[in-house]
């Protein structure tokens, strides 16, 4: 990739993981203004050929000084890279941004949801957040200011930004209730968990021994809510971790919903059912007007509801016809889909570009 000394130089942490692949697909669609990318991964990933920019290039070993030269630093493989070098990336004066939730379980990072602007109010300290990122860009090109590291961003996953989306929408109707159930696909367990998946099924089918490696239980051909007591994350673990990301975001903006999470058979897609109740009647297509601004697409009367298979690829939240409840008065059903891996990613490279375009980044 040609070098512009002008723009900033990126590492991809975890580039050979699910995300990591995305995440550089993304940046390259949306054609993301950055002088060079830098694939880094654990060792046993080293060196596995693939390309950046169309032209061919190799994922390097992670190591100390591994972001030099680097501004913004994405961390995407597993949450113990995150923990174990996110301060390496700051040390180089790089800006982190962790799609893996490691800083933000440990209160080293804020999350950012940019889409969710238009409709919430700052969130509090976002001003001195803003003002510390622009004193260190300051500083690092030599024109004084606060020698203050860059502050780490979360880039939250999909059930996270699919519930503040929903909640942050649907806030200026001041409902009573709001209740989400997300349908957590495999992939949001990496390769290992489509793997697993694959062999279940095939195995089931064959009448052979299947492996519960990943998840400790049957996934195949079946819904559970709970999963073998050795799997780390639980769900219970998952489910709580939304729920704290939930409210982090949200920051006290909009009512935080009540939330379950469901694992389901399917490798990728991220399904949810949310249901909400207000004090008096909100028709069914303002509901839907309300959430159009935050990332999401409605798809017509007409159109089959959006499926796993239908937003493949698809940036945005995609939802069903609002339906009025038949037995509750003045509550509303929504049904929903977005592409788990395109989500995380997209919101991921939406903070990177604010940051370069204020510009906190140089």
């Amino acid at each position: 990739m040609p070098t512009n000394s002008k723009q900033p130089r990126v590492a991809i942490v975890g580039a050979s993981s699910l995300r990591g692949k995305e995440l550089k697909l993304v940046l390259e669609e949306r054609n993301f203004p950055m002088s060079d990318v830098v694939l880094l991964d654990e060792p046993v990933a080293a060196g596995t050929l693939t390309e950046a920019g169309g032209e061919p290039a190799f994922i390097r070993a992670l190591d100390e000084n591994s972001f030099e030269d680097s501004q913004i630093a994405f961390f995407t493989g597993s949450p113990l890279d995150a923990e174990s070098n996110w301060q390496a990336a700051q040390r180089s004066g790089a800006t982190v941004i962790d799609l893996t939730g490691a800083l933000l379980r440990s209160g080293k990072a804020t999350s950012w949801i940019p889409s969710l602007e238009s409709v919430l109010l700052p969130r509090p300290g976002a001003k001195a957040e803003a003002a510390q990122a622009a004193a260190t860009a300051s500083a690092a090109a030599g024109r004084g200011g606060s020698s203050e590291p860059p502050i780490p961003y979360a880039s939250p996953g999909p059930g996270t930004i699919i519930a503040c989306s929903v909640a942050a929408g649907l806030s200026k109707f001041s409902p009573l209730r709001i209740a989400i159930v997300l349908y957590v696909p495999v992939s949001e367990r990496e390769q290992t968990g489509v793997d697993e998946l694959e062999s279940q099924t095939t195995n089931l089918l064959s009448f052979r021994p299947i492996d519960q490696t990943v998840f400790g239980t049957q996934v195949a051909f079946n819904l559970v809510t709970a999963l073998g007591e050795t799997t780390k994350p639980s769900l219970i673990d998952i489910r709580s971790a939304i729920i704290e990301n939930v409210k982090h975001c949200l920051g006290g903006r909009a009512p935080v919903p009540a939330i379950q999470v469901v694992q389901v058979p399917v490798f990728y897609g991220y399904a949810f059912s949310a249901y909400a109740e207000f004090a008096g009647p909100v028709p069914a297509e303002h509901v839907e007007t309300a959430l159009l601004p935050l990332g999401v697409r409605a798809v017509g009367a007409e159109d089959t509801p959006p499926s796993n298979l239908s937003v493949v690829g698809e940036s945005e939240i995609h939802i069903a016809r609002p339906e009025a409840d038949p037995s509750v008065a003045n509550a509303v059903w929504l049904w929903g889909v977005a592409d788990n891996l395109r989500l995380a990613a997209v919101n991921a490279v939406r903070i990177a570009e604010e940051l370069v375009a204020e510009p906190k980044i140089q």
